[in-house]
């Protein structure tokens, strides 16, 4: 089974993520890529253990090793563009505290499928230098400091005092570098869920459940919703409203490209990406691009079509002349950024993006290729609309089979996207009962 999905390699800790697969893929970084590996991790309890077997693995192969502690992936990529270097974050994003995952980045930035492709090759080998040449293992106590000082540097003339902000932490990796940051530039900060334990990170709090934020929210001006490593934020605007990823796309597309700043006038999105934010693009003369569904893809179309904004709905959103990854914290900022420049309330900004139904449902499946059956085409083909968006695709993370329809007519879309969904379940029961 290939170990390398969309996101680096993820899984239940102990079941299809083992200390053995960590082990060997820090042994074959220190034996093949570089020997010098920066380690980061999120809050989940398994952190610790799948460390220790990247470091085991890694300086058995004579690379010395760099321990960050807990920060965000996207604190890891700027420590790796700044030091030239390679790092592995170890996390599972947004996934729950069971899962977790092996992330390779390299010079600020996550590897291509050909790269991992060989790199999982050369995992089936162990390496073992002589007892003189073992790696040792560096405390890097500057990481925290050299990120949060990054990103401070980047909006010199953002002054947040008057604000009051509320972070949702998820329990995850930015519980202290996201509050810090915005203390620095002078707001007002309340943080909730910013006491980890190793079981409770995206546990009914966070970016992918906003209900606790909209429940503590008072007189805030805005609120930031964090998943488990950061890399991704969903804001709420002072009337408790959801601000996703797609709408942030349109109403920072604008600004920048008010400010001579978005290259090429050009967006990329993904396949996923609201209809409504291609209208709103369009008529402010920027063009929208789908690439397929995660970062790595829309980084893809980002660097070759010039582009130094892209992102998805989820709140995972890059801005390349910034950051290399998708990073909540930068993310965060720059749409207050928006906010302060603008004189407009975040719901203001918000408002002036349109938004399509959606409608997104998820069926258990572990065969992914049942996507490709003729039963699930013809329907797909039957229902394709010019105003109506089908993508039925598998997650790359978890074994689903995501259908997503979207379009003007709500009731239209939500009656596709169940008579697909039906067919694959009574797919999938075919299956299981053959």
């Amino acid at each position: 089974m290939k170990l390398f999905g969309t996101d680096g390699i993820r899984g239940v800790v102990n079941e299809e993520l083992t200390p053995e697969i960590a082990f060997r893929l820090g042994n074959a970084l220190g034996k093949y890529v570089s020997n010098r590996i920066f380690i980061a991790k999120d809050t989940r309890a398994s952190g610790d253990m799948l460390e220790a077997a990247i470091i085991a693995g890694a300086t058995a192969a004579g690379a010395t090793v760099y321990r960050c502690g807990v920060l965000p992936t996207p604190a890891l990529a700027i420590i790796t563009k700044l030091e030239d270097a390679v790092g592995v974050m170890i996390s599972a994003s947004h996934n729950p505290p069971e899962f977790n995952g092996l992330k390779v980045i390299s010079k600020g930035f996550k590897l291509p499928d050909e790269v991992e492709d060989n790199l999982e090759k050369r995992m089936k080998e162990l390496h073992y230098v002589s007892y003189s040449e073992i790696g040792c293992v560096v405390d890097y106590k500057l990481a925290f400091e050299e990120y949060a000082n990054y990103v401070i540097q980047q909006f010199p003339n953002l002054d947040l005092s008057g604000l009051k902000i509320l972070v949702d932490a998820g329990n995850g990796a930015a519980y202290e570098t996201t509050p810090y940051v915005l203390k620095q530039l002078g707001a007002k900060v309340e943080v909730i869920n910013n006491n980890p334990n190793g079981y409770n990170i995206n546990v009914n709090c966070g970016s992918t459940n906003p209900g606790h934020a909209m429940e503590k929210m008072t007189t805030h001006n805005l609120a930031i919703l964090h998943d488990g490593d950061a890399d991704r934020c969903i804001l709420l605007d002072e009337r408790k409203q959801e601000v996703h990823g797609d709408k942030i796309l349109g109403m920072c597309a604008v600004q920048m490209k008010n400010e001579g700043r978005l290259k090429n006038d050009i967006v990329v999105g993904t396949v996923l990406s609201n209809m409504g934010l291609e209208v709103f693009l369009r008529k402010h003369g920027i063009k929208l691009l789908r690439a397929k569904v995660g970062d790595r893809y829309v980084l893809e179309q980002m660097l070759e079509h010039g582009a130094n904004l892209g992102g998805e709905r989820s709140g995972h959103i890059i801005f390349l002349d910034k950051s290399t990854t998708g990073d909540g914290l930068i993310t965060a900022l720059e749409t207050i950024r928006t906010m302060v420049l603008s004189g407009k309330k975040l719901s203001e900004l918000a408002d002036e993006v349109p938004d399509y139904p959606q409608v997104m449902l998820n069926i258990k499946c572990k065969n992914k290729l049942i996507v490709e059956h003729k039963d699930v085409k013809e329907l797909i083909e039957k229902y394709k609309r010019e105003d109506t968006d089908i993508v039925v695709r598998p997650s790359g993370t978890e074994p689903l089979v995501r259908v997503f329809v979207q379009g003007p007519d709500e009731e239209y879309i939500n009656n596709v996207a169940y008579e697909i969904a039906g067919k694959i379940e009574e797919l999938v029961k075919g299956e299981e009962n053959a």
